[in-house]
């Protein structure tokens, strides 16, 4: 892959597996692709196998050695993921880097997973909740970084405690929000409890500013039939090196916080360029929304009791 002024260096992953959630396209193939580069073990788990096929051709393509290899995955249904939980778990690999980076954004319309949970806290924080919980033994084993793909988002809005699941009145960007909150709490939370109970394993947050994925693009299955306008316009000015980000720059936050030795737990990394919309991986001032140790213990339980998925005692 070709070197951009604003790219980083990554340390040598050979003997290393790597989990990158979300990698059939955009930042998350971008993260796939520069694991894989560095030597890492790469399992893609994808909801869609025939974007995942093509995600792999892709990598192949640049990377003909690279060791990567699918697994099925749908963050929207719980039973899904205690299925790939338990099929990493008999092949007994440890797990030393976890990018939780799959995400759905702003259906225009409240959806629900197959469990019930509005789409987007189901998908985005309930599903990795639930996958970091059943791969603690293996993420305990290989002393793992787990690396969780928040949003410029979750500096905006708050977790809607009184109707988690945006039953009353819905609006997808108050709920986009409010998941990628959830997830940066979680985040935290976990490297905090590792700390506390001597888990090993570091975990931190990553944002990738604001770039032309396909997040806000047609989605069918959300129930988006066009591009949205702001997906758009994000297009025409990232081409342009404007403003945004293109993917190659976007997903080094996330590089940075994954594998650098100088990444450390509990902290957020972002584009440090203007209002952190792009520009090269720096840490970052935690969100305000993020720096409520008692919302980080309340979003935990309310999560275990949601997802049936629980960790050791702290």
């Amino acid at each position: 892959m070709a070197r951009t002024a604003t790219d980083i260096p990554v340390p040598d992953l050979t003997g290393k597996l790597a989990v990158v959630t979300g990698a059939s396209d955009g930042v998350g193939l971008g993260l796939a692709t520069r694991l894989a580069a560095a030597g890492a073990e790469v399992v893609m788990p994808v909801r869609n196998p025939r974007k995942g096929e093509a995600a792999l051709a892709k990598i192949r393509q640049q990377h003909p050695d690279a060791d990567i290899s699918l697994r099925e995955l749908d963050l929207s249904s719980l039973e899904s993921v205690a299925a790939l939980a338990d099929q990493l778990t008999d092949e007994g690999r440890p797990i030393h880097v976890l990018v939780n980076n799959a995400g759905v954004m702003t259906p225009p319309d409240r959806q629900t997973t197959k469990d019930g949970f509005e789409l987007q806290l189901g998908t985005n924080h309930l599903g990795h909740f639930a996958l970091v919980a059943r791969l603690l033994p293996l993420l305990r084993a290989g002393r793992a970084r787990v690396t969780s793909q928040i949003s410029v988002a979750a500096n905006r809005h708050s977790i809607n405690w009184n109707d988690l699941q945006w039953e009353r009145a819905y609006s997808g960007n108050r709920a986009y929000s409010q998941s990628k909150i959830a997830l940066g709490l979680f985040g935290l939370e976990l490297d905090r409890r590792s700390r506390a109970a001597s888990w090993g394993i570091t975990s931190n947050l990553a944002h990738p500013g604001v770039t032309p994925t396909n997040l806000l693009a047609a989605r069918p299955e959300v129930g988006r039939s066009r591009d949205t306008t702001t997906v758009r316009l994000i297009r025409a000015l990232a081409a342009r090196g404007i403003l945004f980000g293109e993917v190659e720059s976007a997903l080094l936050p996330a590089l940075h916080a994954a594998t650098s030795p100088s990444a450390g737990g509990g902290r957020l990394y972002g584009p440090d360029g203007f209002r952190h919309f792009s520009g090269p991986p720096a840490e970052q001032k935690l969100y305000p929304r993020l720096r409520s140790p008692e919302d980080a213990r309340r979003i935990w339980t309310l999560s275990e009791d949601l997802t049936g998925a629980s960790f050791p005692s702290a």
